[in-house]
């Protein structure tokens, strides 16, 4: 499938996930741009009319109580970052609702902290939340909950939250909206770079130079950015990336910013979020035979092939696979605490089963637990 062709399916696709930057949506002074909030509100409305389903994961909060508040930048300790999301969210929330409602378009505030996609609980809870939603016909907003999210309040400028959304709630395409037309082979300021106008796979982004640093009113640079397009394409999602004034082509499907093709198969919102939500609480070392049978995808991990433990963890809870060079090949859900495992290490089933009893003699990582994190090993 060419690339003009691949673009027709954002035109026609049912459940898009829209999400836009700060730097987007205020202006020089800081303050809230409400004519750039209506110019995008414009173009959902739009989509929903035409019988589509838009969830908008929106930046804006911080920077939307930093004029209110009296501030000259962004705030760079985390109590007056809390305090200016908190002013922000409500307004922002209010001017979407107000611009919605011109269409009669009601929203939905969906407020996420990464605990709700890293506690497995929460995480089914929020994708419930927002289905019930698009079912009634609201345009769900979701946006990192900043007044009450610890972390330095991080989650990569919604970035990387917009591909969990997308995931969690079946997307069928994933639109990001930044302050830069597309993802440029340099630096956009210098001169001769160029705009990429498609990326098939990884491979097409080696020798890329990009940079992490985001806007004055923003965190989330273009290294979040194709962080979130790794997370979205890798579970087949396809993204496009291009800027806030472009939305109406992009949802169009014209060749717009940068298209990014599906790199891998579509998987359970469990293994989405063992892999780039769950937050490990401790460490497996293995050895090699170990590492060689997780790296195949079809082994679960036993004792035999564990050599060391590090943190504090308990049975159920996520934790990384880590090669004898350091690697962390995997990520899985370990069946034992930390407690216990000290006493399995390289030991067989068998023995565990006539020296412990039975219930030591199985997996400490089964196989449907776990998900490959790092790059496979090319064949020598």
């Amino acid at each position: 499938m060419n690339a003009l062709s691949a673009r027709s399916q954002v035109a026609t696709a049912h459940r898009v996930v829209v999400k836009i930057g700060s730097s987007s949506l205020t202006g020089p002074d800081g303050h809230l741009s409400v004519p750039a909030l209506h110019a995008l509100v414009d173009v959902i409305a739009a989509r929903h009319a035409a019988g589509g389903q838009v969830v908008l994961v929106t930046s804006g909060a911080i920077a939307a109580g930093i004029g209110p508040l009296g501030l000259s930048a962004r705030p760079r300790d985390l109590a007056t970052a809390q305090a200016a999301a908190s002013v922000g969210q409500g307004l922002l929330v209010a001017r979407y609702a107000q611009a919605f409602a011109e269409y009669g378009i009601r929203v939905g505030q969906v407020l996420l902290t990464a605990e709700d996609t890293i506690r497995r609980g929460h995480y089914r809870n929020a994708q419930r939340s927002l289905e019930r939603l698009l079912d009634l016909g609201v345009v769900p907003v979701v946006n990192e909950n900043d007044a009450v999210a610890t972390d330095e309040i991080r989650f990569g400028d919604n970035d990387r939250l917009a591909a969990l959304v997308s995931h969690l709630v079946r997307a069928d395409v994933m639109v990001l909206l930044t302050d830069v037309d597309g993802l440029y082979d340099g630096p956009p300021s210098r001169p001769g770079t160029q705009r990429i106008r498609e990326v098939r796979s990884p491979l097409d982004l080696e020798g890329i130079e990009v940079t992490g640093r985001g806007s004055s009113v923003g965190t989330g640079g273009m290294l979040t950015k194709l962080e979130s397009v790794r997370i979205a394409t890798g579970s087949g999602i396809p993204v496009v990336l291009t800027k806030a004034a472009n939305a109406e082509g992009a949802l169009a499907g014209r060749e717009v910013g940068t298209w990014f093709a599906v790199t891998g198969k579509r998987t359970t919102r469990r293994r989405l979020w063992l892999a780039h939500a769950a937050r490990t609480r401790g460490r497996l070392e293995l050895d090699e035979g170990a590492v060689t049978a997780v790296l195949g995808g079809r082994a679960s991990l036993l004792p035999a092939g564990v050599v060391g433990v590090t943190g504090d963890f308990d049975a159920g809870d996520p934790v990384e696979l880590v090669a004898p060079d350091g690697r962390v090949i995997a990520r899985g859900l370990v069946a034992f605490d930390s407690t216990d495992i000290p006493d399995l290490l390289g030991r067989s089933t068998r023995e565990l089963r006539d020296e412990l009893g039975e219930g030591y003699d199985r997996e400490v990582v089964h196989r449907d637990d776990l998900v490959l994190v790092g790059r496979r090993r090319k064949a020598s």
